[in-house]
């Protein structure tokens, strides 16, 4: 049976890294029906946080990646000590003391050539007369990654790893420590690393965001998902929306790329509006409710959340990131927009006196205040009054919202509804 793991160190948060590496493994188990195995690599005990654990568990909770089997480190120090006194006793380690006689436990590096086939990278060589003698434990007590990942690896039967490439150096250190304790070599797959924009290593500034920041800035977890599978792995036909269970059936780790993939924040907000718009609204409202709640924007025990909904509506199928919505739609909420400087310049620094006022008599008149029946009024007044619609459209955008960009005008018109429209257009009558 394919055994797969994720082993995160909880010195820092999931970032985007890892999560394309879990989600890779987890692909890769599912469509063996395989086992997904998380191991908490936490031997660093002056670096490794409960908060940090605690994050990274609901992050992959987030993105739905359910796990077989649950190891951590930390507990199995026996075990690491165990298999490096069978190396001692085989004369395949000796014991190194240091100046405050602590003993550390030495691996001996016999030169040989090292040849594996990875599943990504096909076969890749190494010489180990370059390799130092390896520490097993340190003088503290406790393993170096390297000897505590293959005794783990090997007593989980773990029978692919799946991991970034920066650990290529790794994998002949490790292959020694598997032949030294007699352990059944598991196979390699070695995924490109991810690139920001600038062609540089992935920062901050280029995306490397913890997962669980992702999810604050508004992005759903199936569409966060849908990119990270993009980067490196393709479905075919052209596709770049794909479901899990999709992938699922499609993916093979030997169609993963060997080139480095380019993160895209806008690439990451075309697919994050390409799931906002078919989401469920219900749904999108309570998670915006804490947050208009933040802002002020509603009473958390006293809201109209029919009006709340057709807001999300509204303004569903433009949003890059949910979170936006917040920005977006302040003008709905607050008693006196902000109104942008420049866009003020722009469109209200003529008198439109005359048409504001019309455009308010217009409204007064309507028999029903409804979308169809305010674009009507809005027609006809531009044809009385012999100008281009876009002459007014966006001097009354501006003067409603404070933006110039949004839901189209005579829906906003609707929704802002008669009194606080007209309110809002008579203060740009003079």
């Amino acid at each position: 049976m394919v055994r797969v793991r994720f082993a995160p160190s909880p010195t820092g948060n999931l970032h985007i890294g890892g999560g394309r590496t879990a989600l890779f493994n987890w692909l890769f188990a599912q469509s063996a029906k395989g086992k997904f195995i998380l191991r908490i690599e936490d031997t660093d005990k002056e670096r490794s946080k409960k908060e940090f654990v605690d994050e990274i568990l609901f992050s992959l909770k987030w993105l739905g990646f359910n796990w077989d089997e649950l190891y951590y480190q930390s507990q199995r120090f026996d075990r690491y000590r165990m298999h490096a006194e069978k190396l001692l006793q085989a004369g395949k380690a000796y014991i190194e003391k240091s100046p405050e006689g602590k003993e550390a436990v030495i691996f001996k590096v016999t030169p040989q050539k090292i040849k594996v086939e990875d599943l990504i990278r096909g076969t890749i060589e190494f010489d180990s007369s370059l390799i130092k003698d390896q520490v097993l434990i340190k003088s503290d007590g406790t393993p170096t990654y390297n000897f505590a990942c293959v005794v783990d690896d090997a007593e989980m039967n773990i029978t692919h790893i799946i991991r970034g490439d920066d650990h290529i150096s790794n994998t002949p250190k490790q292959i020694l420590f598997y032949e030294a304790l007699g352990f059944i070599l598991p196979q390699f797959a070695h995924l490109p690393l991810i690139m920001g924009m600038d062609g540089g290593r992935l920062s901050k500034r280029t995306g490397a965001t913890a997962i669980s920041d992702y999810r604050k800035m508004g992005y759903l977890s199936e569409a966060l998902l849908n990119y990270l599978l993009l980067l490196s792995w393709a479905p075919g036909d052209n596709r770049e929306i794909i479901s899990l269970a999709q992938a699922i059936s499609l993916f093979k780790i030997k169609n993963v790329n060997k080139t480095s993939a380019t993160f895209d924040l806008k690439k990451l907000d075309w697919v994050n509006n390409q799931y906002l718009k078919l989401a469920d609204p219900e749904k999108l409202a309570d998670e915006l409710i804490p947050l208009l709640v933040e802002k002020q924007y509603i009473n958390k025990d006293n809201f109209d959340r029919a009006y709340l909904l057709s807001l999300v509506k509204l303004f569903q199928p433009r949003l890059p990131r949910l979170n936006d919505f917040v920005d977006w739609a302040d003008f709905f909420f607050l008693t006196e927009p902000a109104i942008d400087e420049a866009a003020k310049v722009k469109y209200l620094s003529q008198d439109l006196s005359k048409e504001f006022k019309f455009f308010i008599q217009g409204l007064e008149k309507l028999p029903s205040f409804d979308i169809a029946s305010i674009e009507a009024a809005f027609r006809e007044l531009v044809c009385q009054l012999g100008i281009e619609a876009k002459a007014l459209i966006h001097p009354l955008r501006v003067a409603l919202t404070g933006k110039t960009i949004g839901p189209g005008l005579f829906e906003v018109i609707y929704y802002l509804g008669p009194e606080r429209s007209k309110r809002r257009l008579e203060k740009w009558i003079k």
